[in-house]
This record gives structure tokens, sequence and C-alpha cells, in this order.
């Protein structure tokens, strides 16, 4: 059964960067489409990112449209988020998940994803 591990936790100034990873700890990301949600207190969970098997199809929140990144190194087994210019808005837990099938990232929905990691904790505040 497919485990997804999410790391880099940070607390980071307004303005500032940082890079989300999340990786298989059992199981593949072989052809599977993987995204990134996130959580804020009094907030759904909602999609913030989405990438293909391939890497050839990607998709984004229209909130994080110009600074967020997302890629992934199939060889690896690892997906990324970077996030740059971060705002106090993005504050929230990130969760990885991954598609059963490989998803062409048109729509980031949770439905669409079965397999999911624990999540990362996301503190911007200067």
């Amino acid at each position: 059964q497919l485990q997804l591990v999410e790391s880099g936790v940070g607390l980071v100034q307004p303005g500032g960067s940082l890079r989300l990873s999340c990786a298989a700890s059992a199981g593949t990301l072989d052809y599977r489409a993987v995204a990134w949600f996130r959580h804020s207190p009094g907030k759904e969970r909602d999609g913030v990112s989405c990438i293909s098997s391939r890497g050839t199809t990607t998709n984004y929140a229209d909130s994080v449209k110009g600074r967020f990144t997302i890629s992934r190194e199939n060889a690896k087994s690892t997906v990324s988020l970077q996030m740059n210019s971060l705002e106090p808005e993005d504050t929230a837990v990130y969760y990885c998940a991954a598609s059963l099938t490989d998803y062409v990232c048109d729509f980031i929905l949770r439905q669409d994803f079965t397999a999911w990691g624990q999540g990362t904790r996301v503190n911007v505040s200067s």
C-alpha cells in the first residue's frame, strides 16, 4: 500500500520561500498524479497544485499561481512544491496526495486522490 511522507515543515517570514517534498516511503508514485492540498483552521482542505504522472501537465489554485511551482523526480519517487513570495494566508497544514491511476489534473479535488500523507505545517509570520 502506498505511503506518503511530507517534509519541509517550517516557519518563514512573509515574502520568504520554502520547499516541501513528498516521498513514497512504501510503494511508488509511478503512473500516479500527485497533488498538494492545504488545510487552514476554519477552512476546507483545498487543492493547491497537481502534477500528472509524467509531469507533462500541472495545475494550480488561483491563489498560488505565479508563486508556487510543482515538480517531480520519478526516478526518486518524489514530488516537490517550491513556494515563493509566501504570504500569511499561506499558513496551513500541507498534505500531498496521490491518485490511484494517472490523472490529467484538470481539477484538484480530494475525491480523486486515494493515498494521503500525514501533513506538514507551514507558518508564514513575521
